[in-house]
């Protein structure tokens, strides 16, 4: 059995959402994804009833868990014959995120963008190369050695301690940000700050009560530990966004992100136990489930697998 947290620096932490220092247990976790050893602690708030991993590790603890590895930081794969379509797989999602946010902004070369945890920047390149807006990026992880960060602005580090302009942004993103996010309330209220009036904000997480969490329960992917420190129900992303002054325009039950890889991930870490996700391996699997499941999937707007986005705007 892979050890708890002990030989990490943590912290004990108060709710995100409320403050209470109060909690019961709710469930122990593991890095499915990389394989990286511990197992962390997810609590429930016994005022306002979020889930939260409490300990949890230092700022520069958790760095170490955010290798090159993680799936978001995989831009290039030489993964033979399929390299292509894992290319494609790639490139769609961001071509669904420009599709999410077009019934909610119109972009021109006027707008500016900011994508808050932009990782390799494939989505930030592709928005500027279809609207020719400016575009600017951060994320605490140094990731400028990928190909055409030279057009992004990018700011190092995390969000909530930008120097960044107040007043200047027409569409802020968060895509699988706010579940990695140490300090939540802060950087929505940067968000506030640095939107223009009438704004717009995305924000896209797992959803904790969703059918794929029901089915795989601690080796949900969208419990990851120790990346995700909080685990949002529909119920408790809308109280934190309301508290931090947005008003929603729209609340989904979905995202860009694809429903599909939570059903395939799922199933992959209930049978690896903690050994980790080798891409290689399973790439092959993935998208010939993801054909097989093709029908069912048209539907997944419908049925809650995995994902919530929220549109907001600054009022």
């Amino acid at each position: 059995m892979k050890k708890l947290i002990l030989d990490y620096k943590t912290e004990n932490i108060c709710c995100y959402l409320c403050g209470s220092t109060e909690s019961d247990y709710f469930l122990t976790a593991e890095d499915d994804l990389t394989g990286m050893p511990g197992r962390f602690i997810f609590v429930r708030c016994r005022s306002c009833g979020l889930i939260y991993q409490n300990p949890r590790l230092s700022i520069d603890e958790v760095k170490r868990f955010y290798t090159d590895d993680y799936i978001a930081h995989r831009k290039n794969e030489k993964l033979g014959p399929l390299s292509p379509l894992y290319s494609w797989a790639m490139g769609k999602h961001d071509r669904d995120k420009i599709k999410l946010i077009e019934p909610y902004v119109r972009l021109n070369s006027d707008s500016c963008v900011l994508d808050v945890g932009c990782s390799v920047g494939t989505f930030l390149l592709l928005l500027k190369k279809t609207y020719h807006c400016s575009i600017v990026g951060v994320d605490f992880k140094d990731t400028t050695y990928y190909p055409g960060f030279n057009e992004i602005d990018f700011h190092l580090g995390l969000f909530y301690e930008q120097k960044l302009p107040a007043y200047s942004y027409d569409l802020i993103t968060m895509w699988h940000f706010l579940e990695h996010d140490y300090r939540p309330r802060e950087s929505l209220q940067k968000a506030q700050e640095c939107l223009k009036d009438k704004g717009i904000l995305i924000i896209e997480v797992p959803r904790l009560d969703s059918l794929t969490y029901k089915l795989y329960g601690s080796r949900w992917p969208g419990v990851q530990s120790p990346q995700h420190t909080v685990l949002y129900s529909k119920k408790h992303l809308l109280e934190i966004v309301k508290k931090e002054g947005f008003d929603l325009v729209d609340y989904l039950a979905y995202g860009a992100f694809p429903a599909y890889f939570y059903l395939f991930a799922g199933a992959a870490f209930k049978m690896l136990k903690g050994k980790g996700l080798t891409l290689k391996k399973a790439i092959l699997p993935y998208f010939t489930g993801q054909l097989f499941l093709a029908p069912f999937l048209l539907f997944e707007k419908y049925l809650n697998l995995s994902m919530q986005t929220v549109i907001l705007k600054k009022v």
